[in-house]
């Protein structure tokens, strides 16, 4: 494969490579040299091929059938996402060719299926831009008729062969989707086993499924989820694209971490096996934990409901207390909502996405605990002022930082507003502006968010020359703030990949931080005022900033991006009739984000409306 990529950068160069534009270079770099190549034996099956047994059309059933549940997540549709493509048309343009490395994990389908890039027979395709991708975005799972859907996000089969070693034994990978996939026949069924947590012995309450199958502990394991959620500068064939610059301007040679919700995970108690059995002996900062507890705890919870199966071969109830969900929940409502709005009824998926939606913001709701202390209020005398102060505490209640993932344009930020007796507002901070989609960054704002940016000799610099926000993540190679609340008993503190910055958490135990964040405010009241106050707390999270939609639609008018169906002129299907069409992938994703609806049939479609995350704490003072 490296001796074909050179061939091609030594072609490009001969024929004028110059000249060519950026979108249709593929970069002589390999950008995934790691894990199982495209080339499959067994090439990857739709997922719709698993609906016939593993979806259900009746009214209470699809809460917990895994095709349901997983048709409208953010991992099936994560090759639909329009946030995605408008970051890697700036990705490609920074580095071209990375969109190799990112459409890994954004399309298995497409990228083991050999149309991206590497093709599995030596040939190299310039198809970094996704334009080579069978089907389109509101095609279902199974395309066309000529094969499935690349636009199919993770698929049932590519998770359900995920394995943690190579097939000569090689070590498993943690990162950048640089999976080992199971490609070998399973018991001569002539196909890939296919993988679950579940063994099936004779006389069990569950038949065996009618395809092969194995059971595997690794898919009960936060590593294998890992493998995508755990993200660092791109791992070439020449070595790390970036290395991170500490705050002291020196190369401390490690890959740029660009996501660590994997590591962030390990580096809490809830990954802490040494507290398995410690029922006696907790630290005094944290309740006892029986065992740890996996990503799949939280993101797949088992089915409460009695009925519960997962197959229609199965019978009702056969699955009561065994059955995960697969809704893979985070925290973005905004995204499932617009993809339900434009794909929605082509795909048959409305529901699923509402269904996403609600879950979304149901895991929000159970991220953090939101309390009012210490409050103090000091009377106006005369004409002068008063003066209230008091202290917010956030507590995570996740398994990771709040908020983690992908940095750029996502944050939390708490809105603490004081009204008087008549409920007029008499002082507030971290005030949001919905119709400019602005945040107040007053002095007392505490916005929860990390910025990463690129070290210019003297600082890590996360803006402009006008002081707007830049987000060029292939690029970036330092933290200039990482603020987010550390999860439960976090070990990191001292961890250059996932140590906070910019501010510090308090020591709960040796190389153990508190998981919550004291913030002070301080409000003056006019005289006058009448008492008694209310005062309100409220812990917002954000999908999309709009200084992020912005740069994104900026970048792509200011470098000369082209509409979408110019991008891919001449590639297989195109042009679209869907999805950005005659726009750049940029002004249809701002032109999403622009939408004033946000009515009961579109809910969130609007400019990534903020989410209440937690509970709203409010109190009196002065009654």
């Amino acid at each position: 494969m490296r001796v074909a990529l050179a061939v091609v950068a030594l072609l490009a160069s001969a024929l004028g490579r110059a000249s060519t534009p950026w979108w249709q270079v593929s970069d002589a770099l390999d950008f995934t040299p790691h894990g199982t190549q495209p080339g499959l034996a067994y090439p990857l099956s739709s997922s719709d091929s698993c609906k016939s047994c593993h979806a259900s059309s009746t009214n209470t059933d699809p809460a917990f059938f895994p095709w349901n549940t997983w048709s409208g997540s953010m991992m099936t549709n994560a090759t639909r996402d329009p946030v995605f493509w408008a970051a890697l048309d700036v990705a490609n343009h920074d580095q071209p060719g990375v969109g190799d490395y990112c459409l890994r994990c954004h399309t298995p389908q497409g990228w083991y299926g050999g149309h991206v890039v590497k093709t599995g027979t030596g040939t190299v395709l310039d198809g970094s831009n996704g334009c080579r991708l069978a089907g389109d975005y509101a095609q279902p799972d199974s395309g066309n008729g000529s094969g499935p859907s690349d636009y199919a996000g993770e698929t049932c089969h590519y998770c359900h062969r995920l394995v943690n070693a190579g097939p000569q034994g090689q070590s498993p990978y943690d990162e950048n989707a640089n999976a080992w996939l199971d490609d070998g026949d399973c018991n001569g069924a002539g196909a890939p086993c296919r993988r679950g947590p579940y063994d099936y012995p004779d006389g069990g309450a569950v038949d065996p499924p009618p395809h092969p199958w194995a059971q595997s502990a690794y898919h009960m394991q936060s590593a294998l989820c890992g493998n995508c959620h755990n993200v660092s500068t791109p791992d070439t064939s020449a070595g790390p694209l970036r290395t991170l610059i500490d705050g002291a301007g020196r190369d401390t040679g490690i890959p740029f971490p660009i996501e660590r919700t994997f590591r962030e995970w390990q580096q809490s108690d809830f990954a802490d096996v040494v507290f398995r059995d410690a029922f006696g002996d907790a630290p005094a900062y944290r309740p006892a934990l029986a065992q740890s507890r996996q990503c799949q705890d939280c993101h797949m919870p088992v089915s409460a409901d009695p009925n519960a199966y997962a197959c229609v071969l199965e019978s009702r109830g056969s699955r009561a207390g065994m059955l995960p969900v697969h809704g893979f929940a985070g925290g973005n409502a905004w995204v499932p909502a617009i993809l339900g709005g434009e794909y929605g009824p082509a795909l048959n998926r409305s529901t699923a996405f509402a269904g996403t939606v609600t879950a979304a913001q149901q895991m929000l709701a159970a991220a953090a605990e939101v309390d009012i202390a210490s409050a103090k209020l000091k009377l106006p005398n005369g004409s002068a002022a008063g003066t209230l102060t008091l202290r917010v505490r956030v507590t995570n209640l996740s398994g990771h930082k709040l908020p983690t993932g992908y940095a750029e344009g996502r944050r939390m930020w708490l809105d603490v507003a004081v009204h008087d007796a008549a409920n007029a507002l008499v002082a507030e901070s971290g005030a949001y502006d919905a119709a400019n989609a602005a945040l107040a960054l007053d002095a007392q704002a505490r916005v929860y968010e990390v910025l990463q940016g690129v070290w210019n000799g003297s600082t890590c610099a996360v803006s402009d020359a006008s002081g707007k926000l830049q987000f060029h993540f292939v690029l970036n190679d330092c933290i200039a703030k990482d603020n987010r609340i550390p999860p439960l008993g976090f070990a990191g503190g001292s961890d250059p990949e996932t140590a906070p910055v910019a501010q510090s958490y308090a020591s709960v135990a040796p190389n153990r931080l508190a998981n919550y964040d004291d913030a002070p405010y301080a409000f003056a009241i006019p005289a006058g005022t009448a008492l008694p106050l209310h005062v309100t707390a409220t812990l917002y999270y954000q999908t999309a900033s709009g200084e992020y939609i912005r740069f994104l639609r900026d970048e792509a008018q200011t470098k000369g991006f082209p509409d979408e169906n110019t991008l891919c002129s001449g590639a297989p299907n195109r042009p679209f009739a869907v999805g950005p069409q005659s726009r750049t992938r940029a002004e249809y994703l701002y032109e999403l984000w622009n939408n004033a609806a946000n009515d009961a049939t579109q809910p969130g479609h609007g400019k990534s409306p903020p989410q209440v995350a937690g509970n709203v704490d409010t109190i009196v003072v002065g009654g």
